[in-house]
């Protein structure tokens, strides 16, 4: 078992010393990328395994910051685990290489080919703003960190200032069993932006707010001499449609799911639904209204949260044309009680700022008067992680192919029938969306793809074989799915690539 983890935490780590962390990482960098990929493998399940190890305590002081609840926060752990073994049987499978080879060919046309042999190589060193939300999941030990160690990448972690104490524990069991310079915490907001312009960091990994990730986006494009990837996921309003069948058939139902589904967590989950679209005249306004005062207030992350809440749905219920179905009420404290709004499609349409992202236990019912109007709503929508349709077998078919054309266009996952809040860490999964849910929406921060956002292609061309890398040898030493002159060929001893 890995020993015991001191109580006392780590010092805070100054703008000072930002240098010493990345120079730390890039020295790492190299020997990193050379490990074999069965070590790196298990380098991820080893950094589970000494998770796990320190369950008690780490779930103990993330209660005590973040006020989620042991319930919560053990299953977070388990998903922080879980996604790093994940991680480590990706390692192994090996695709993520992308190996393709294409042979010479002396009688290609219009003239000869030459030998072209691609790989994927890790970029280096990687900067990783932890969340508030998920103080495990994607925070130190978090999804964009396992990610970028299975790319072969060292981490530099600006820790969020909501859970600092846990940020310094999780990183001291990650430095008993990974190499040095292999996951360094930092804390602190100079420190951040420090960290994104330094030159030896070479990609960033941001979850927070809109208005936080630009500013940082903007400092990683334009803010240093040489641009470097900006994988920001920054807000989201995730808009669930309700179809006319289904009001008839399971209206009231549906209601209540949608209810638990905004305030889970008291809607601090970046897949809260913020927006319902029902069909004028549904009927369900008793079922909703009841259902969110059955849901109990309770205390929010911190006073920061606190307050952009007050302070978004104050401005949300300001807007022309809301109206309050129960309206917000003042807390003490960090409490917050469950809000819920609603408003006509036609002046959805007309007040832009009824679709901004209200982050806590606040949504808003907007009410179409027909399938035009409801497309046209939709599509007003900003760029969302997600977008859900609810609707009857045989039932408003022509309507739904309509909704999911558009959802597809604004979101990057559609849920159909279901509810998003809960990602599911997979080799499929997808997690991002266009701008403002993402800065990058050709990728994904949740699941086996999230390796992709950290490596580079590099071909060698006409190399030769006793210096080409390892992965790219004719033999196929390391048993690797590849691309062989444009034909797929599976891992030795598998059926399938």
């Amino acid at each position: 078992m890995t020993p015991p983890v001191s109580s006392t935490t780590t010092p805070r780590v100054s703008t000072t010393v930002v240098a010493d962390a990345t120079a730390a990482a890039r020295a790492a960098a190299a020997p990193l990328a050379r490990d074999p990929l069965a070590v790196r493998a298990g380098r991820l399940r080893t950094a589970a395994d000494a998770l796990d190890a320190h369950a008690t305590e780490i779930v103990a002081r993330a209660d005590a910051e973040t006020h989620l609840g042991p319930t919560r926060l053990t299953g977070e752990l388990a998903r922080t685990t879980g996604q790093l073994r994940l991680f480590a049987d990706a390692v192994e499978e090996g695709s993520f290489l992308d190996v393709t080879i294409d042979h010479a060919d002396p009688k290609a046309v219009p003239v000869p080919r030459p030998d072209v042999r691609r790989v994927m190589r890790p970029l280096g060193p990687v900067a990783v703003f932890a969340a508030s939300n998920f103080p495990l999941a994607f925070s130190v030990a978090g999804g964009d960190t396992a990610s970028a160690l299975a790319a072969g990448c060292p981490v530099v972690v600006k820790a969020h200032e909501g859970h600092p104490r846990l940020s310094d524990l999780v990183g001291q069991v990650l430095a008993e069993v990974l190499p040095p310079g292999a996951v360094t915490v930092l804390h602190g907001r100079a420190a951040g932006r420090e960290l994104v312009t330094d030159p030896a960091v070479r990609a960033v990994g941001f979850t927070g707010s809109e208005a936080g990730g630009r500013a940082l986006f903007d400092l990683a494009t334009t803010g240093r001499p040489d641009p470097i990837p900006f994988y920001g996921e920054l807000g989201s309003v995730n808009p669930v449609v309700v179809t006319p069948g289904v009001v008839a058939a399971r209206g009231a139902a549906v209601a209540a799911a949608y209810v638990t589904s905004y305030t889970l967590g008291l809607g601090q989950f970046c897949t809260k639904p913020g927006l319902l679209f029902l069909p004028a005249g549904h009927g369900l306004e008793p079922a909703l209204v009841d259902a969110v005062r059955n849901v109990a207030s309770g205390p929010l992350l911190g006073e920061w949260i606190r307050g952009g809440f007050d302070e978004a749905v104050t401005a949300l219920a300001a807007v022309p044309g809301v109206r309050s179905l129960l309206a917000p009420t003042a807390g003490t404290g960090i409490t917050a009680t469950p809000a819920l709004l609603a408003m006509p499609a036609a002046r959805f349409l007309a007040e832009p700022a009824a679709a901004r992202e209200c982050f806590g236990p606040a949504s808003l019912v907007v009410e179409y008067a027909d399938p035009a109007e409801l497309l046209a709503a939709l599509n007003a929508v900003p760029g969302a992680l997600t977008a859900t349709v609810h609707t009857e077998p045989g039932r408003d078919v022509d309507l739904v192919r309509a909704l999911l054309d558009v959802a597809s266009e604004r979101a990057g996952r559609v849920v159909f029938n279901g509810w998003p809040t809960g990602v599911a860490v997979t080799w499929a999964m997808h997690h991002g969306g266009p701008w403002p849910a993402t800065t990058a929406p050709l990728h994904t921060s949740v699941g086996v793809a999230a390796i992709r956002r950290f490596l580079r292609p590099i071909a060698y061309q006409d190399v030769p074989a006793e210096l080409l890398p390892e992965a790219l040898h004719d033999a196929n030493p390391l048993r690797l799915p590849r691309r062989v002159n444009g034909v797929l060929v599976p891992r030795p001893g598998t059926s399938s690539v």
